[in-house]
């Protein structure tokens, strides 16, 4: 990827955002938390806000009910499975997931049948431990197997720190998440399952004349508050992952390492809160915008302007002092003849060394038609000797 635009850029982050002149930060200006490990993005700009400890694995523990119900979901679109298929309820499932267990369960009778909408509601309303099991046997005959696809379809979105070992969120040593892999999750479902999040904010569900309540300690504890889960452990302590929606705003929250289930919920809310008190949008360049320009190769032109694809905005800090910079990266040079609206290359957004956020470059103008035999020659001879810098 080419890279010779950083230093413009570099200068531009400074008249956009102040990040080299701004005011010291005080800790009144800054979003931080108790919460050992955290994370906090914006959904609709992709905006990463905050993150602590975001690479650290943790036990998921119940948040593996949502790798679950991702599981399923992805099934469900795939058409392996119907929402009115019927899944059989084995002993194991009963005994382990069920009534003898003593855990949460949506009370599933040995040897009955239950349809698969029934039983993500189990799952997700109640956070059924016999739900679980009897859906990870229905599509893959064991729990083992099933948490293998769920592993496999974690890697594939994204999850690249997560081991799935019990599809139920028991304690399985070797299990592991980090708040950055739980957050990707969240954003997944949000995007890829609109139809189905919902599911996650059922206040109640009543299945076999079983009236069953919701069982998400943070459904009503927090404003807009419409999803996704909790998960504890001996060894990792309390964590969530929620979603909320707030005068039009959406984020994604992950909070682990709590010490107590009241300590999460107070962390959670210091996160939250934090993209409303401490965070504003900025519009950075309107769609058809040009942000750079690009160098081509073999064309009656040596340069290309790349221009922004859509608006971009994105959560900035009140304070402008966060320190986040700008930088183009494209696959160059780009070769003539060149078409206007190919995307080559991306606008990048940083804060220190993490990206924050993302978006797609696309060549702008007029068709840049290849040059003649002389022109091309000089292109390769200025690649041969001095590379495109």
């Amino acid at each position: 990827m080419s890279d010779f635009f950083k230093g413009r850029l570099a200068s531009l982050c400074i008249a956009l955002f102040g990040c080299c002149v701004a005011a010291p930060i005080t800790s009144a200006e800054t979003l931080d938390t108790a919460a050992p490990m955290a994370f906090l993005m914006e959904v609709k700009t992709g905006s990463v806000l905050y993150a602590k400890a975001a690479e650290k694995t943790f036990q998921p523990a119940g948040l593996s009910r949502i790798m679950t119900a991702a599981t399923v979901f992805k099934a469900l679109k795939d058409v392996e499975v119907t929402e009115a298929q019927e899944c059989k309820v084995s002993e194991h499932a009963w005994r382990t997931g069920g009534a003898p267990a003593g855990g949460t369960t949506m009370f599933a009778e040995l040897g009955s049948s239950i349809s698969v909408l029934d039983l993500l509601k189990g799952l997700l309303v109640h956070q059924a431990h016999d739900a679980a099991i009897i859906l990870a046997e229905c599509l893959d005959g064991d729990e083992k197997t099933f948490a293998d696809r769920m592993t496999a379809y974690a890697r594939e979105i994204g999850l690249t720190n997560s081991q799935f070992l019990s599809p139920a969120g028991f304690d399985v040593d070797g299990a592991a998440t980090t708040v950055e892999d739980m957050a990707t999750l969240g954003f997944h479902m949000l995007q890829e399952f609109p139809d189905r999040y919902p599911l996650f904010a059922l206040n109640e569900f009543t299945w076999n004349d079983i009236y069953q309540r919701n069982r998400n300690p943070l459904i009503g504890e927090m404003r807009g508050l419409d999803g996704l889960g909790t998960g504890s452990s001996e060894k990792g302590g309390f964590a969530s992952l929620a979603s909320l929606n707030r005068d039009g705003r959406r984020v994604i929250a992950v909070v682990a390492g709590s010490p107590s289930a009241k300590a999460r919920i107070k962390a959670l809310k210091q996160v939250v809160d934090g993209a409303w008190d401490y965070f504003s949008v900025r519009q950075l360049y309107s769609k058809g915008d040009v942000v750079a320009m690009a160098r081509v190769f073999g064309g009656i032109e040596s340069e290309v302007p790349l221009i922004a694809e859509r608006n971009i905005a994105v959560l900035l800090p009140k304070s402008g002092a966060l320190g986040y910079k700008l930088r183009v990266t494209y696959s160059g040079p780009v070769v003539a003849p060149v078409e206007p609206g190919k995307r080559v290359g991306k606008l990048r957004v940083f804060s220190g060394d993490r990206q924050v956020h993302h978006v797609g470059l696309l060549t702008g103008g007029k068709r840049i038609e290849k040059g003649d035999l002389l022109s091309r020659a000089k292109d390769s001879l200025g690649e041969l000797l001095f590379g495109w810098l």
